[in-house]
């Protein structure tokens, strides 16, 4: 009997750091994919600089090199494309794809639907390019929230077993 409770109290202190985990890797997640995103756009500016290709082309191209999320919201939106405008495809696409950014990444995200295929290049390469320097803040908001959480949340997983496990004893 005496083993069968210490068996449940470490799968419990276990299920509890295992908990703590998963909600700090939300925190490193969010600060990745803000990073290939800043990737996929600078990869956009270029591509549409020198290459003149239709710009669904050129998102399923970023969709083959950047997996993950990110890379599903560009495929996502090059197949919209087909369907709807650019700007539009790209907003359902931020809206329908699973991702980790937080509400304030998906509104500068959103910015730049404003331009995307409406204006000349030099329009669209300047809104890419404040849409990533945006996105270089909240890269910045993103590293700060990972440090101060992540570490919390492990702990706080680890706390809350051990406290489960010695109520229970």
């Amino acid at each position: 009997m005496l083993i069968l409770k210490i068996f449940i109290l470490i799968l419990i202190i276990a299920a509890s750091c295992i908990l703590g985990i998963l909600l700090s890797k939300k925190y490193i997640s969010r600060e990745k994919e803000i990073k290939e995103m800043k990737i996929g756009l600078n990869m956009f500016s270029t591509k549409i600089k020198f290459t003149y290709e239709p710009i669904p082309n050129l998102f399923m191209e970023i969709a083959s090199k950047i997996e993950g999320n990110v890379g599903n919201i560009f495929r996502q939106a090059a197949i919209r494309m087909k369907e709807i405008s650019a700007g539009e495809a790209w907003e359902q696409a931020l809206e329908e794809v699973p991702h980790n950014f937080n509400k304030e990444d998906v509104i500068v995200l959103k910015n730049l639907s404003k331009m995307l295929g409406q204006t000349n290049l030099e329009g669209q390469i300047s809104q890419i390019e404040v849409v990533n320097q945006f996105l270089t803040s909240r890269l910045e908001n993103a590293g700060e929230e990972r440090r101060k959480n992540e570490k919390m949340y492990r702990t706080l997983g680890m706390v809350a077993g051990l406290m489960i496990a010695i109520i229970l004893i």
